[in-house]
C-alpha cells in the first residue's frame, strides 16, 4: 500500500491570512495648524496624511512618534501624548489591510522657530506643509478624513 502526503509540494497553498498591524500617527501643532503630507502609497495614494508609522516590537506609542516625526520630517517635537485610537479596515484599496491607528499629539521642544519640516521621505510622501485645521487640503486620508468630519479637534481645550 502506497502512503501519500496530502500536504505535499503538489498541495494548493492559500495566501497567509492577513493581521492588524498598529500604526502610530501625530499631529503637531503649530498655532491652530497641523503637519500633512500627501502620501505616495498603495494605501491612501495622494491623500493628505499626519507624519506616522508602524510601531516597532517593544517600542511605546510616545518614543514611536517621536521616532517617525524624526525619521520623516527631520523635527524634533517636545511633549507627546495620547489622543485616540482609531480601527481602520481598507477593504477599498490595491492592498487589503487592517490597521489599528494610535493617534499622538505633539508640541514643539524650546527650538520650534528654528524647526523646518524637511521631505526626509520622498519616495513615501510628496512634501510636508502646514495647514490651518480650519482649511484642511482635500483629499484627505481616510482615518483622518472620519475624524475630522465627525468633529474632532486635536488642538488642547
Amino acid at each position: 500500500m502506497k502512503m501519500v502526503n496530502k500536504e505535499g509540494p503538489s498541495a494548493p497553498t492559500s495566501p497567509p491570512t492577513p493581521v492588524p498591524r498598529v500604526a502610530v500617527v501625530v499631529f503637531i501643532l503649530k498655532g491652530k495648524s497641523v503637519l500633512l503630507g500627501r502620501r505616495r502609497s498603495s494605501v491612501g495614494n495622494s491623500t493628505f496624511a499626519l507624519p506616522g508609522g508602524h510601531l516597532e516590537f517593544g517600542e511605546s506609542f510616545e518614543d514611536c512618534a517621536a521616532r517617525e516625526v524624526r525619521e520623516e520630517t527631520g523635527l524634533e517635537v517636545g511633549k507627546v501624548e495620547l489622543l485616540t485610537v482609531t480601527n481602520n479596515v481598507f477593504l477599498e484599496e490595491p492592498k487589503k489591510c487592517h490597521y489599528v491607528t494610535i493617534f499622538m499629539r505633539a508640541v514643539f521642544g524650546a527650538n520650534e522657530a528654528e524647526q523646518v519640516p524637511q521631505n526626509l521621505e520622498p519616495e513615501k510622501c510628496d512634501g510636508w506643509e502646514w495647514y490651518a485645521w480650519s482649511h484642511l487640503p482635500n483629499p484627505l486620508f481616510g482615518p483622518l478624513e472620519r475624524m475630522v468630519k465627525g468633529g474632532f479637534d486635536p488642538f488642547p481645550v
